[in-house]
């Protein structure tokens, strides 16, 4: 298949290009890198499938214009976007304009061609999880930031598209992805940045009480999962969560990457007001239209990304 892939450059991006290479696609990747990295997807520079990466926004009309008239994609898997909750707080209209508006745009070309659209939410979307059956795709939404109010804004229309014109598309919802490639400062991912800090002998520094916690997904579960919403016209019309199935609190997580506990500190929460309290994924409706169920542990995935971070691979 031909197959655009917005915001490859970036962290899971890189693994859902890894991919879709893998499985022999045409692929082209569409990046401005204000998030992504051409580095990220570097090995794949001589890898026949790729036919072009093109650095350019979403927000390119005639740029989208071109590149779908062109190659007519059967699938456009929609990643690119601004997703740091912070960066949504200080300055809301360049969140919304990339996220919702981008996503438009997208829409709108992929509506002239037939092209599948799979469009990559949030689990920040959803209120705090209540029991231990976890968050399922019914669970109420609120949008705590305005990078959660984009995402909604741009569910609604992707969901509209199918429903108004027939247009293949779905809305999936992974939850708290981490893994190699993922940037290790900021709002890169609390796994990546603990690991890196633990490495380096630094403090581990956590927002608030701890006490919140994360249902945490191994990015190549994620990236499988991702890939496979393009190709199952089960979940057409439908919004799809996937996640481990086990939440740890941050509490828990910096002392299972560090075993000293007096590099473990806690500092003032830089967003407190945009905190979920406890996520924790119900995956069942993945298992049942996808047959997707998650593979590594959260064991498994910490020491890989460890061993990916110790190599010097980040920064």
């Amino acid at each position: 298949m031909n197959i655009l892939l917005t915001g490859g450059a970036g962290f899971i991006g890189r693994w859902v290009a890894k991919r879709l290479l893998d499985e022999g696609h045409n692929l082209w990747i569409l990046d401005d890198l204000s998030n992504g990295r051409e580095s990220n997807i570097a090995e794949f520079q001589d890898h026949p499938g790729l036919k072009a990466f093109v650095k350019g926004t979403i927000l390119d009309e005639h740029l989208l214009s071109e590149l779908f008239a062109n190659h007519k994609y059967s699938v456009c898997y929609h990643l690119g976007a601004s997703i740091n909750v912070q960066d949504s707080i200080d300055d809301p209209r360049t969140t919304f304009n990339n996220d919702t508006v981008g996503t438009f745009f997208i829409l709108e070309q992929c509506k002239k061609f037939n092209t599948k659209v799979v469009f990559m939410s949030t689990c920040m979307v959803y209120d705090r999880c209540v029991n231990e059956k976890g968050i399922d795709e019914y669970h109420p939404t609120k949008p705590a930031s305005p990078y959660a109010g984009a995402k909604i804004g741009a569910e609604n229309m992707v969901l509209s598209y199918y429903h108004a014109y027939d247009l293949p598309t779905v809305v999936i919802r992974p939850f708290n992805t981490y893994g190699p490639f993922q940037k290790t400062g900021g709002e890169g991912g609390v796994v990546a940045i603990f690991i890196k800090n633990e490495l380096d002998g630094k403090t581990l520094n956590i927002y608030g009480s701890g006490m919140q916690t994360r249902d945490l997904l191994y990015v190549e579960d994620c990236a499988r999962f991702v890939a496979e919403a393009g190709f199952n016209d089960a979940v057409n019309g439908e919004i799809v969560n996937a996640g481990l199935g086990s939440d740890i609190s941050v509490n828990d997580l910096a002392k299972l990457i560090v075993k000293e506990p007096e590099r473990i500190k806690h500092v003032e929460h830089i967003h407190p007001q945009s905190e979920i309290e406890k996520l924790l994924c119900n995956s069942a409706k993945a298992k049942q239209l996808l047959d997707w169920q998650p593979e590594v542990s959260l064991e498994e995935g910490i020491a890989r990304t460890r061993h990916w971070i110790a190599q010097g691979g980040l920064q």
